[in-house]
């Protein structure tokens, strides 16, 4: 088996086409034999050289042949019908294209060095292929390439090709800026090989861009009118990339995408509906049009992926494949050979709002996709999921992509099916769940990356397989865990308002790394690592020896059982003094039990200037608070140097130790009469307050 020398097996093809092919003149150039005469007697014409027809205005039908050497361009304003296969040739000294098979036991063609084009058809011309019958082809086969008919007659269309044929046919190497069309219902079939051609294809059946024995490459194609079927697939382990947009006009057109084992298609530009611009530029007037279902549903259009490997965008654009709603547009995800896989590779904000399924056509919904979804990690890449999908495979984040379910607002709610065996997240990027009304339910996420509740409807994370180690915030709505689900892993719990909810459930929420922020924990908290106020808990809160309490903007209010071990922390404290600082804002009946580390009941604190004794008894009875009681300057704890104070538990020590008092006095009641001299007292009272927050 040969190597596969090429990513794209007809990249170099495509190149040299386009320079040879692009700026070829004509064949009409002067010295051309001119035999409109003899097309107009419907006389057989042999070539020997360059070869002009000039079609009068209306249609003319040919009945004859070419054959023989030469070129052929056909020109002037009218139409001309072939009916009858032909077969010539370039002359020899212009022959130079190069066709190699490759591939082994699994064969596939490439072309370097096309020849120059053997058909021309000027602008203002039509030429057809056929008269709704099977023959009527130009087009000489003299390769032996298996499964694959490489047409050597290379065709330029700067006005229009007709292919109204049945049969099935390759029209070689195209180039050309024209229209090359294809009737509807027609129910033929035309292999598209590569070229520099740059215009409009209107296909009204069928069309293979793409097949297992020919990688196509069309990079400079304009855009697709697709009335019928569009289908690609690649040979094996080569990649085909089609860089076009897509139009359809009526009900019933699809792109069908197929490849082999190691192939890929990647799609860069968007199938949409057409309400103007006719065949030769199909357009647009709305963009919105794609997401309104049109009158008979006309703007309804569908792609299947058939067991391939799928790529939309290529990291340089922000426009969509397949814009639309379940009622514009349908994606089926299927398996073939093997499952499928769709890759979105954006960089900017995409929306898709219809459900990726499995079922046949635009019965998208009758079974699952057999597939899997990658949200490559290109910069800016952010999709949203505004339908709910129905694929049974993973979903994958990549490290620096965005995947959103929900758009946040109305009808645009989406989620996952999670029935599969197969369903898994594995998020290294950023998941962000903004449903508004549909509850989501989320089992089995993993990965590094980060989590953020965002809609108001409400997100149930369910099971052990909860494992991913990212950040997890709440900025609205509730997140709630449920089935032995825990954010154990997650390295950061944040509430980000006070609209934001966290329902931890019967189980309760084990703090491992740390919980900040404005909102509310339903559920009973165990902290081990940080807790940072102003939050509410709506159960108990019991904090071990590893835990730690960030004193913040406010206390942190617990409506259950209260039981307190490890560190308190006040650098978050302002500077401005207070008579009182609330620490623990208690609101159930039951006492406060335990202490932070080295603040008993009554022990003093310095922060800043202010002296405060720390009560545990405080407010109705059970609150932990700071209370001043002198704005001494002496040494003590000071929150405002904690950061530069090495950790440690806070202590206060009440111990004074005296200097020496002495009470100088002489009596001499014989010499003074009586004399007294009062007692002097000399106190040295020396304070030390050291601890976690002390600054020495």
């Amino acid at each position: 088996m040969r190597s596969h020398f090429h990513k794209t097996a007809a990249a170099a093809g495509a190149l040299a086409a386009a320079a040879l092919l692009v700026t070829a003149p004509p064949a009409s150039a002067a010295g051309s034999r001119d035999v409109t005469a003899d097309v107009l007697a419907d006389r057989d014409v042999t070539l020997t050289g360059d070869t002009v027809v000039t079609v009068p205005a209306g249609t003319t039908t040919y009945d004859g042949v070419f054959r023989g050497e030469g070129t052929l361009t056909v020109r002037g304003s009218g139409t001309l019908i072939l009916t009858r296969d032909s077969d010539f040739t370039l002359p020899r000294s212009r022959q130079r294209q190069a066709v190699r098979t490759l591939g082994g036991n699994h064969p596939y063609v490439t072309t370097t060095r096309p020849d120059p084009p053997a058909i021309t058809v000027a602008r203002g011309a039509t030429l057809q292929y056929g008269n709704g019958g099977t023959t009527g082809l130009i087009g000489h086969f003299p390769y032996g390439t298996p499964a694959f008919r490489l047409n050597q007659d290379n065709i330029r269309v700067d006005g229009t090709l007709r292919l109204s044929l049945k049969s099935a046919y390759n029209l070689g190497t195209v180039s050309g800026s024209g229209l090359i069309t294809q009737p509807r219902f027609l129910w033929g079939t035309w292999d598209l090989t590569s070229g520099p051609f740059s215009g409009v294809i209107d296909n009204g059946t069928q069309a293979n861009a793409g097949r297992p024995e020919y990688a196509t490459s069309l990079p400079g194609v304009r855009k697709v009118l697709n009335q019928g079927t569009w289908t690609v697939d690649t040979p094996l382990g080569q990649t085909v990339t089609q860089r076009m947009d897509f139009y359809q006009r009526e009900y019933g057109s699809d792109i069908n995408v197929q490849s082999r084992p190691g192939g890929k298609v990647v799609l860069t530009g968007q199938y949409s509906w057409s309400n103007q611009g006719g065949d030769t530029n199909p357009s647009l007037s709305d963009p919105a049009l794609n997401w309104t279902p049109a009158t008979k549903n006309v703007n309804k259009r569908g792609t299947n992926i058939k067991g391939a490997n799928v790529q939309w965008g290529d990291g340089t654009t922000s426009r969509i494949f397949m814009p639309g709603t379940a009622k514009t547009v349908y994606i089926n995800l299927l398996a073939a050979r093997s499952r499928s896989l769709l890759t979105f590779d954006y960089n900017g904000p995409v929306t898709l709002g219809a459900p990726i399924g499995g079922g046949r056509f635009h019965d998208t919904l009758s079974a699952p996709g057999a597939g899997d979804i990658v949200i490559r990690g290109t910069k800016g890449n952010d999709v949203t999921f505004a339908a709910v999908q129905y694929y049974d495979g993973s979903t994958t984040v990549e490290k620096g992509a965005v995947l959103r379910l929900g758009s946040g607002r109305p009808g645009g709610d989406g989620g996952l099916y999670t029935g599969g065996s197969l369903y898994k997240v594995v998020n290294n990027g950023s998941l962000i769940l903004d449903n508004t009304a549909k509850p989501l339910t989320l089992p089995r996420i993993s990965g590094s990356g980060s989590l953020t509740q965002a809609g108001r409807a409400t997100t149930t994370l369910t099971g052990t397989a909860v494992t991913y180690t990212g950040t997890t915030t709440v900025r609205k709505g509730t997140l709630a865990l449920r089935g032995g689900a825990t954010l154990a892993r997650s390295k950061g719990i944040r509430l980000t308002s006070t609209a934001a909810r966290l329902d931890a459930g019967t189980a309760g929420l084990r703090v491992v790394s740390s919980l900040s922020g404005k909102g509310a924990v339903k559920g009973a908290v165990t902290n081990e690592g940080v807790v940072t106020g102003p939050l509410t808990v709506s159960g108990g809160y019991s904090q071990t020896a590893k835990g730690e309490l960030v004193l913040g903007d406010g206390p942190l209010k617990v409506t259950g059982p209260v039981r307190l071990a490890g560190e308190l922390d006040f650098s978050a404290v302002g500077t401005g003094p207070a008579r009182r600082i609330a620490v623990l804002d208690h609101k159930g009946t039951s006492k406060t039990t335990g202490a932070f580390k080295g603040l008993k009941e009554g022990t003093r604190l310095k922060l800043a200037d202010t002296t405060y004794r720390i009560t545990y008894r405080g407010g109705d009875g059970n609150d932990v608070a700071l209370t001043a009681v002198t704005a001494s300057a002496s040494p003590g704890v000071r929150a405002d140097t904690a950061s530069k104070a090495p950790a440690a538990s806070p202590r206060t020590t009440g111990a004074e130790t005296e200097g020496l008092g002495w009470w100088p006095y002489i009596l001499a009641l014989g010499l003074l009469g009586g004399l007294v001299v009062p007692p002097t007292v000399r106190r040295r009272v020396k304070r030390r307050e050291g601890g976690r927050h002390a600054a020495h």
